[in-house]
């Protein structure tokens, strides 16, 4: 079997929670670790050397052909999504990555460079976008749709048929009502109920 190394982008608390799902899917080798230049603040993380800069993308898709976004998001996702689109440009093929610990449906979607971390469950006929995060242990029912860029927090639940836009954020352990339908760049706290449309709020710049 051809060895498939990727490279992370990113290299906070999120990259390293990253890290453990990538190492027990045993899937793909991690080459190593892209920053933002001016960020490196050591020589490794968690064992895996950092690499290289994000300005210098075009140099190291010469030697990698794998790249997941690994920068957290809490509130907007511009920074995920031009980092995402970046690798894009650059010709990286971005994988969805699966925790070996997930359950997702055979008949759920999962789009290109989103994550699904470990306790994660996904139901038949769900459809998450690219370039998401679905964290430790949330809930997407039956039929969800979540739109691109969207971070689903630690404990989350999505009920049935729950629409969420691109460039979202769900709070951990938010709760969203069955058949709730919620647009773009929508913001939800951490704990809450949500059981329409005003129990969230529009994405504030720099939130």
């Amino acid at each position: 079997m051809v060895e498939k190394k990727i490279i992370l982008i990113g290299g906070g608390g999120h990259c390293r929670s990253c890290i453990d799902v990538i190492e027990r899917g045993q899937e793909f080798t991690i080459a190593g670790i892209v920053e933002q230049p001016g960020k490196k603040n050591s020589e490794s993380l968690l064992g895996y050397p950092i690499i290289g800069y994000d300005n210098e993308l075009d140099a190291l898709k010469k030697t990698y052909d794998y790249a997941l976004v690994t920068l957290g998001q809490v509130g907007s996702s511009t920074v995920r999504q031009r980092l995402f689109n970046r690798l894009k440009q650059a010709g990286f093929i971005l994988p969805a990555v699966i925790s070996c610990l997930a359950y997702v449906s055979k008949h759920a979607q999962i789009g290109e460079g989103t994550i699904v971390m470990h306790q994660v469950m996904v139901n038949a006929n769900a459809r998450v976008g690219k370039n998401c995060i679905l964290n430790t242990r949330c809930l997407v029912e039956h039929d969800v749709r979540i739109g691109d860029h969207t971070h689903v927090s630690t404990g989350a639940v999505l009920n049935g048929e729950v629409r969420i836009g691109s460039g979202s954020f769900v709070g951990s352990n938010g709760t969203i009502v069955q058949g709730v339908k919620l647009p773009d760049n929508w913001f939800l706290k951490a704990g809450r109920l949500i059981a329409s449309e005003k129990d969230g709020h529009p994405m504030k710049e720099g939130q």
